[in-house]
Formats: structure tokens, C-alpha cells, sequence
């Protein structure tokens, strides 16, 4: 990053002392690390010879809930086995067709399979097997060993997770209030607001039928939803914002400016495709006082989050627990972050598995913020997984499992109540081939047709 002053700042480079960053400020302040207490070390499995530790299967089951689960499994030759999750409302199949990439391989050796996979992921929420993949490992590893997966990644620097809740809307300001005013009284200390336009629909002249964005009357509207909320959960409460539609630069430069005076947390995603779009998340940056998040779409740091970061373009970054790139990949991401004076918060809208496992993540990270929890309103969503401390969301914070692994094992009786489809784990055999692309080379002997045509899995005949 250079030294050199910035030359584009104008009103931002005014108003920024007086309201720049102080939300994302003060909640960084909040979040510094707590004095971690039951920092121990859990003695070496003696039941596993890691040298000899080899992947036998990968297998899948999807929960039905608001945004259906896919969780996966990873099995191994000594019957320890690694737990991880689908991006929610993601495909299964984006992990499962990784199997035989990774079955046979040492599943200790994290990184040598990460660097195999990383073809497989990209930007979006559907390439995230790659991160799903990158959980189950670290869940297996740590078991192994007998430490918590935190323990793979850094230091504890904290013994618990603060949550921000996601708040759906409602058409009625006041109605959509109350609802904020219920999650603070369940205990969250953050929420975020989904602030879609078309709430606005039934507003005469609110939105321009032109471009689809709300007008400036239409934006005093959307403003009425937070100041409804404020009014009930105080002035100074953490809230952020979300889901304004498809904008151009311009509209959002406009939304930007109209949610000042509302002392937002963040104002998040006005952009799609951050990693293409960074410049103009400069521009937006640059324009207004509200602060800017966004990146839980985005893959890697070099390919994701590191133009974002390096040309200042937005406050926060929000990587995805396993979009993103897993555990491995985010503790990079945050910690580069970190040393270019960016705060980290987590996108997390899924299962059990997925929050404790962000939650691991984030117990190792400097310039840590808080996590998403998008279940709120799912009354068994903690009761699917067994372990851990309950409830797992108390008084708005994640407990950090000092356990081996995960430290959580799944509640096989309740899950296989809510299952989108039938079958819990079933085997994979649809899976167990691979057919080689330019842009993922098999592992070890290539496949190759014979003369008939057919294709012969030279690893096979190994």
C-alpha cells in the first residue's frame, strides 16, 4: 500500500473525521480480544498413526431449513472423520465431485490438498466445496492431533464470537421495527437490517421505473425503516444494512449519502462482483461517509480481496465462511487485511457447523468484528448438532470449543427429521470417477481412452 497521500479524496476526506469510520471503529473496539482462559493443548490421539492416515470416502445429506444445509463428510482408514458444509443453499455436489481428488491422499497434509482443489473454486457462492472441504480437513487434523481447529490456525484470542443477526423486512416501518426490537431483546448486540427497494413498491414515485432505484422521496422512505428501529433499540445500537437491488454507481453513491445521518454499522454489497468491480467501490468509498462492505462473494485473497484491500476501496471486508475459501483461506485474507488497517467480519447463513466453525476462524483473528447468524428464527437449528456449549448463541456470542476438531458432532435424529432428500450419508459412487480438464489434472497416472474408446483410470490399474 503506498505512503503516498490520496489524491481522489474530496468530501470524503471532509466528512470522514466526523463520521467516517466511528461505527466500524467503535465496533472493532468492542471486539478486541478478551482474556482467553482454557488455552490448553488436548494430548496426541494415540488411537491414530497420522502417517498412515488416508481418505476412503466423501459423503452428503442436505437439510431442509431457510437456506438449505449441505453438509459433508470425509471419511478415513482409522475411522476418524471430518465434518464441513456446503455454502447454504449451495450444491452438495460442488464438494462431492472433488472425491477423487482427495480420496487416498493423508488428510493431515491440509495444505498439499487445498493447492490440488483450488482449480475447483472460484468467485460465487457455487464453487464452495472448496471450502467445505478445507473445514472437514481441518476437523479431522485437529482430531487427530487433539486440538481445536483454532489451534491449526493461530493464537485464541478470544473465548467468544460476537453475532450480528439478520433481520428480514417488512413493508410497514413500524412492523419491520419490532422485529428489530425482538432480536436485540433475544440478545443480540448487532443486527442488520435487509433494506430492499422493493419494499418501497407500494410508495407512489418512491422508485424511478426507469433504472429500478428509489428516488430521493423514495429514499427518505427507506431511511423512515431505520429510524422506526432506532426508536425502539436506541441511537447508538449496532445496525448495519443490506440487499439494496442492482445499482448503478451513481444510485448507490445516492443511497450511500442518504444512510449518513443514520450512523450505520455498514452499508454492504452495493456492488456486485467486488473483484472485478474494486474501482468503483473506490469511487463509492470515496464519496461518502457511510461504511462500505462487501466480499462474500469473493474467492481468495490474490484473486478476491487483495485489489479491494490494496487501493482502499472498501472499510470491512465480509469474506463467506466457506465461499471464501475455508479456514485457511479467510485467516489469510483477515490477517492481510489487518496489517492494511481493515476489519474482518464473517458471512454465515448456515447450519451449526458452519457458525462453529467461523467461530473458530474468527477466535485467531486480530481486526475481527463479528459473524453473521441467519437462523434466528429456526427454533431446532441448534439442536442439530451435539458437543457444544448450549445454547450456542447466547446473549449474542458464539462460545469457542477448545475440543478436538470442530469440537461438534452432528445429532443424527434430528437432522434426518428435516432432510430435503432422503438418504444420510448415503455412498457416492456416482462420484468415485474423475474425467480430466485442461484446467484440473487428474491425480497421479493420467486417464486415457483404450482402443475401443472407453476410459481406462490408470490409477486404478495401479
Amino acid at each position: 500500500m503506498s505512503n503516498q497521500p490520496r489524491k481522489d479524496v474530496t468530501r470524503r476526506g471532509v466528512l470522514r473525521q466526523a463520521a467516517g469510520l466511528a461505527a466500524a471503529g467503535s465496533l472493532l473496539k468492542l471486539a478486541q480480544p478478551a482474556n482467553a482462559q482454557g488455552r490448553r493443548t488436548m494430548p496426541l490421539n494415540r488411537n491414530s498413526a497420522p502417517s498412515q492416515l488416508k481418505i476412503t470416502d466423501i459423503r452428503a445429506c442436505t437439510i431442509a431449513a431457510n437456506y438449505d444445509y449441505p453438509l459433508i463428510r470425509i471419511d478415513t482408514n482409522q475411522g476418524v472423520y471430518g465434518l464441513g458444509e456446503v455454502f447454504a443453499a449451495g450444491f452438495k455436489g460442488s464438494a462431492l465431485m472433488l472425491k477423487p481428488f482427495i480420496v487416498g491422499r493423508n488428510p493431515l497434509e491440509i495444505s498439499a490438498i487445498l493447492r490440488r482443489l483450488r482449480n475447483s473454486a472460484g468467485q460465487g457462492f457455487w464453487h464452495s466445496g472448496y471450502g467445505a472441504i478445507d473445514f472437514a480437513l481441518h476437523d479431522i487434523a485437529g482430531k487427530v492431533y487433539g486440538v481445536p481447529c483454532w489451534r491449526l490456525l493461530g493464537d485464541k484470542l478470544r473465548d467468544r464470537i460476537r453475532i450480528y443477526c439478520d433481520t428480514h423486512g417488512s413493508v410497514d416501518p413500524k412492523i419491520y421495527a419490532q422485529k428489530v426490537l425482538r432480536r436485540k431483546q433475544a440478545g443480540f448486540t448487532m443486527i442488520k437490517m435487509d433494506l430492499y427497494t422493493s419494499l418501497l413498491r407500494n410508495r407512489k414515485g418512491a422508485i424511478d421505473s426507469a433504472s429500478g432505484a428509489a428516488t430521493d422521496e423514495g429514499l427518505k422512505y427507506m431511511c423512515e425503516y431505520v429510524h422506526a428501529a432506532r426508536d425502539l433499540v436506541g441511537k447508538e445500537y449496532p445496525l448495519a444494512a443490506d440487499h439494496f437491488g442492482r445499482l448503478s454507481l451513481k444510485d448507490c453513491i445516492r443511497y450511500a449519502r442518504a444512510f449518513e445521518p443514520l450512523n450505520l454499522a455498514w452499508a454492504e454489497d452495493f456492488l456486485p462482483d467486488p473483484w472485478i468491480t474494486w474501482k468503483e467501490y473506490r469511487i463509492l468509498r470515496n464519496a461518502t461517509t457511510t461504511p462500505i462492505l462487501t466480499g462474500e462473494q469473493s474467492f481468495g485473497l490474490r484473486e478476491g480481496f487483495q485489489d479491494l484491500i490494496d487501493n482502499e476501496a472498501v472499510d470491512i471486508i465480509h469474506p463467506d465462511y466457506v465461499a471464501s475459501g475455508g479456514m485457511r483461506e479467510i485467516k489469510l485474507i483477515a490477517d492481510y487485511a489487518a496489517a492494511h488497517g481493515v476489519p474482518t467480519v464473517i458471512h454465515q447463513p448456515g447450519s451449526p457447523i458452519g457458525q462453529i466453525g467461523a467461530a473458530h476462524i474468527a477466535a485467531t483473528l486480530s481486526n475481527f468484528i463479528s459473524c453473521e447468524h441467519h437462523a434466528a428464527d429456526i427454533p431446532w437449528w441448534q439442536d442439530l448438532v451435539t458437543g457444544c456449549e448450549k445454547p450456542i448463541i447466547n446473549n449474542g456470542y458464539v462460545a469457542v470449543p477448545d475440543a478436538p476438531g470442530l469440537g461438534v458432532e452432528l445429532n443424527e435424529p434430528v437432522i434426518k427429521e428435516h432432510l430435503r432428500y432422503p438418504g444420510y450419508f448415503e455412498p457416492t459412487p456416482e462420484f468415485d470417477n474423475y474425467i480430466t480438464t485442461p484446467w484440473m489434472p487428474a491425480p497421479g497416472p493420467w486417464p486415457h481412452l483404450d482402443e475401443n474408446g472407453n476410459l481406462v483410470n490408470t490409477r486404478d490399474e495401479n
